[in-house]
């Protein structure tokens, strides 16, 4: 998988659509989740993008502290349906936490779905507080110290 890191302003027209696709195929359409996916929030992100030949395989957006919650985090972290079982999650995680580290050399934090937390606990996230719905899916919050 080929990892390209684009700000908002610097992703094509195809770029955009196609993550948005992604997203929406995943966390609306998959996880049965009706929710505001365009959150105002893109504009302030770093976007993490995987490609699989033309196809856009794994996403994710970082945000530097601030920006949405008070230190570094990651979000929308989404593999494509027809890329699963390749590692691509790990592959994208891995690159997000390296620019999100470098950029900060602070702890990142996450809201990570309940069902993913072995995936992420693998990664070096470990869980902070109880768990919590959002968006009728349960979440936990989790950290991952800068390395």
């Amino acid at each position: 998988m080929d990892i390209i890191l684009k700000k908002f302003d610097e992703l094509t027209t195809s770029q955009l659509y196609f993550l948005l696709q992604l997203r929406s195929e995943v966390f609306v359409v998959e996880q049965d989740c009706v929710y505001q996916d365009i959150d105002g929030k893109d504009q302030k992100a770093m976007h993490v993008l995987g490609y699989e030949g033309d196809h856009l395989a794994a996403y994710t957006r970082v945000f530097k502290a601030g920006d949405y919650f008070d230190m570094s985090s990651i979000g929308r972290v989404v593999v494509s349906p027809k890329s699963r079982r390749k590692d691509y999650g790990k592959q994208i995680m891995e690159a997000s936490m390296k620019f999100a580290f470098a950029k900060a050399k602070r702890p990142i934090k996450i809201s990570a779905q309940c069902y993913l937390k072995k995936f992420y606990n693998d990664l070096g996230f470990v869980e902070t507080g109880k768990e919590y719905l959002e968006d009728g899916i349960p979440h936990m919050e989790m950290i991952a110290e800068c390395r």
